[in-house]
């Protein structure tokens, strides 16, 4: 029997240790998806004519982590600072990096080897009758006692590159879990925004019905004094009180949509519904200048691009996983203790024992699976490619969607105001020659719910302009900063998350 010599052992174990790091995995390159030189909506004539368009030159003025403070609403600052602290959503999605974390640290345990140990002491009777049936000679009775202190080590090098492909996936995966919360961040800061001033809209309006109702009020007295003097009609005065009162029902009607925004607003807060409330505030709000830059430095400001950037890499890295199934896997085992049935003798030098050597473990034939689940994984890259390229297209849509959206008010609202002041000076007209008798009150009525209609668009205008603008940030990454993804030796290190 040939005899294995502890040093052939060494030199095996060093051999398979330098033959580690063979990486059968493809490469990974990064999807260049297709970027234009300019955003079709940003000209120097749509920047004269736009409020709020700003060309983020230097780079000093891009924008922030804190955007909303560029609105300089502290009551808004004060909310979006709830939604960090207290957001449910942004507190699971937070939950859910910890978990991604805790796998890249997972996939690197298996660089070392694992070291078990299980001491026992053993107190055992052999039966008699089991002894003499067996046959022996003599047969010895009695409780021997047996103590052993194993030890035992096993491990597998990478190899091909499978555990390297591993923790590369699981670092790509949980960066780009990081990346998806700070997106979920940035969504529930922008639509705590963009209900703050639909909010305030509703406040605006609210206020422009109430103030009309006093004028129809006056309206009314004005007509009932007529009536009463003979010179208009009891019709002139029911046409009136009709007036007031569906423009009061509307003002209250109001109240529907500002509780359904507040406590829209509440929950994204992270607080009760039932015990959150905003002071109501007409909007006065003008929308802020909000730096844009080239379309090429979208795809490094959205964390929503950058986490399906990500996802790609993942896809790229579980190719190599799968690929080295192809190969024998060497397993390197070792052992050894102390065994005595005397515990005076359990740990002195004879009574140790040890083993150690190689196993290779190979799959000759499987149907097929390998093959198939390389080609699963390959169809995932492309997948995931193909959804990257998406997001990107998606991001300069929702980019362009706001930049036209923002155009189209700015002048929409210069025509509208116009538009009010035309019809404020007809139901001036229209009033005077209603107080001369020249024209019945129909005219007045017609031209006050001319005003009216003119005014509330107005004030829905404006209303728009200012979610626009939230979401054309939203659109442009809210200031994000692609630093913020943690490096691999920062998810092993535990350091604090974005």
């Amino acid at each position: 029997m040939t005899r294995v010599r502890p040093r052939a052992a060494v030199l095996a174990l060093s051999s398979l240790a330098f033959a580690a790091g063979c990486n059968v995995g493809p490469p990974y390159q990064k999807p260049v998806p297709q970027t234009p030189a300019s955003y079709k909506e940003l000209t120097q004539e749509t920047i004269k004519e736009t409020t709020g368009w700003k060309v983020a030159q230097p780079r000093d003025a891009a924008l922030r982590g804190n955007w909303w403070e560029m609105f300089g609403d502290p009551q808004l600052n004060a909310l979006e600072e709830q939604v960090k602290v207290s957001n449910q959503n942004l507190a699971a999605a937070y939950a859910a990096f910890q978990a991604a974390r805790a796998m890249v640290r997972e996939a690197r345990a298996q660089y070392f080897p694992t070291v078990t140990t299980s001491p026992a002491i053993t107190v055992s009777h052999p039966s008699t009758a089991s002894l003499q049936s067996a046959g022996a000679a003599t047969v010895r009775t009695g409780t021997t006692t047996d103590y052993s202190l194993p030890a035992d080590a096993s491990w597998a090098p990478d190899l091909w590159g499978r555990i390297a492909n591993t923790v590369r996936g699981n670092t790509a995966a949980a960066q780009a879990s990081a990346a998806d919360l700070a997106n979920q961040r940035l969504t529930a800061q922008a639509e705590l925004a963009v209900d703050y001033y639909q909010l305030r809209g509703q406040d605006t309006l609210k206020k422009l019905l109430d103030e009309t109702v006093v004028a129809f009020k006056e309206s009314l007295d004005l007509t009932k004094a007529l009536y009463e003097t003979g010179i208009d009609s009891d019709e002139a005065v029911a046409q009136a009180e009709t007036q007031l009162e569906s423009t009061a029902a509307q003002a209250t009607n109001l109240g529907i949509a500002r509780a359904q925004l507040e406590h829209a607003i509440a929950l994204l807060a992270g607080q009760p519904a039932s015990t959150f409330a905003i002071a109501p505030a007409a909007l006065d709000t003008q929308p802020p200048a909000v730096p844009l830059g080239l379309p090429s430095e979208l795809l490094e400001r959205r964390p929503d691009i950058a986490a399906s950037e990500r996802l790609v890499e993942q896809a790229n890295a579980q190719i190599g996983v799968a690929r080295a199934a192809f190969f024998p896997t060497v397993t390197l085992s070792a052992g050894g203790g102390f065994q005595s049935t005397k515990i005076s003798n359990w740990l002195t030098w004879p009574s140790r024992f040890w083993s150690l050597g190689p196993a290779l473990a190979q799959t000759l034939f499987d149907g097929g699976l390998r093959k198939a689940t390389v080609e699963q994984f390959q169809a995932s890259y492309d997948q995931t490619a193909a959804n990257y390229r998406q997001a990107v297209l998606t991001g300069f849509s929702q980019v362009e969607d706001n930049l036209a959206s923002l155009r189209i008010l700015a002048l929409e609202i210069q025509q509208q105001d116009a538009a009010v002041k035309s019809a404020q000076r007809q139901l001036t007209v229209a009033t005077d020659r209603y107080k001369l008798g020249i024209d019945p009150y129909l005219n007045v009525l017609t031209a006050q719910t001319t005003v009216l209609a003119n005014q509330q668009t107005a004030v829905n205008l404006r209303t728009q302009q200012m979610t626009a603008t939230v979401q054309l940030i939203e659109a442009l990454g809210g200031g994000w900063d692609p630093a913020e993804i943690p490096t691999q030796s920062q998810l092993l290190s535990r350091q604090a998350a974005p």
